[in-house]
């Protein structure tokens, strides 16, 4: 793995709800992963609140267990983000992320320590990031559609930078549909897909979260919206949702749920659905336990909880 300080190159608010950082290190010369990156994933640790930030120096291969050794009023804040880019090459190799960010309101200050640092982030501020290095496994990667001969990617703001880097990665003949909520109109990017892959955006501007979302996936996939809004009560939700097919954040028997049928209206189905955890909750229980997706067909990741702060 990657662990080093990097400096912020810049940073810009691209749209009202993105700031891309651009970091810069010599050390990203090693930067992986070595083929395609996909939605992969890596870590952003931020400095405290006296503006420092925690020494590895001595870190074993426990990364976790070294960072939750650190006195918590020392260590700052470690958040999980995608890949947007990869810049240059050698040791002027740049690394983009993008931070979703929202002020506060009702004069409270912005929550989140990402959110708050990407606020002001300037040209010069220091960040330690966690990622994948060439020639070594990392992980991080959860794009895997198999022999799947149709795609569909869902997901909200969080999941842009991760759906941006997948359709970038697809093969050219790729076929199916991205759809995907973003805050407001201001923020639809210029995503580039396969031309066999439809690209729809879906602007909440002030709309309730996932409403949209979950009529425009169930109409792609049965070709009616649904007659009601999908329900998805507090207990029903896993802040840690995270089932793909070969893992399972419910402790569900993975082993025995790859095997994905051949003789079903969704056959050679490819789904990859990730943002905010009651969302993709609801989207789950649609496609699983009433359209009948296979679990081998999904992966269904839960990036965020409304309201609740996460670990890392």
């Amino acid at each position: 793995m990657l662990l080093t300080e990097l400096e912020v190159l810049s940073a810009e608010r691209v749209s009202p709800s993105y700031v891309r950082i651009v970091l810069g290190g010599e050390a990203l010369a090693e930067l992986g992963p070595d083929g395609p990156a996909y939605d992969q994933r890596i870590k952003l640790i931020f400095p405290n609140a006296a503006g420092a930030l925690p020494s590895f120096a001595d870190a074993d291969e426990s990364i976790w267990r070294t960072w939750t050794q650190i006195p918590e009023a020392e260590r700052g804040a470690m958040r999980t983000y995608t890949i947007r880019d990869v810049l240059g090459e050698g040791v002027d190799t740049r690394l983009v992320v993008d931070i979703v960010v929202h002020e506060g309101e009702d004069g409270h200050a912005p929550d989140g320590p990402g959110n708050r640092w990407a606020l002001q982030a300037a040209p010069g501020q220091r960040l330690v990031t966690l990622a994948p290095r060439k020639g070594h496994e990392f992980g991080g990667i959860e794009w895997s559609p198999g022999g799947a001969s149709r795609l569909l990617l869902v997901g909200d703001e969080t999941a842009v930078p991760a759906i941006r880097g997948v359709l970038r990665d697809l093969p050219a003949d790729a076929v199916g549909a991205a759809i995907v909520e973003v805050p407001v109109d201001g923020d639809i990017q210029d995503l580039v897909a396969p031309p066999g892959v439809s690209l729809t955006w879906l602007p909440r501007n002030g709309g309730r979260r996932g409403e949209e979302l979950h009529a425009a996936v169930l109409a792609h996939l049965t070709g009616a919206s649904p007659a009601e809004p999908i329900v998805v009560t507090e207990d029903e939700i896993d802040p840690d949702l995270w089932e793909t097919p070969v893992h399972s954040s419910s402790g569900e028997e993975v082993a025995e749920a790859t095997t994905v049928p051949t003789d079903t209206p969704y056959a050679g189905l490819y789904a990859w659905i990730a943002g905010e955890s009651k969302v993709v909750t609801g989207l789950r229980r649609k496609l699983v336990n009433d359209l009948g997706l296979d679990r081998g067909q999904v992966a269904f990741m839960g990036y965020w909880r409304e309201g609740v702060s996460m670990r890392s």
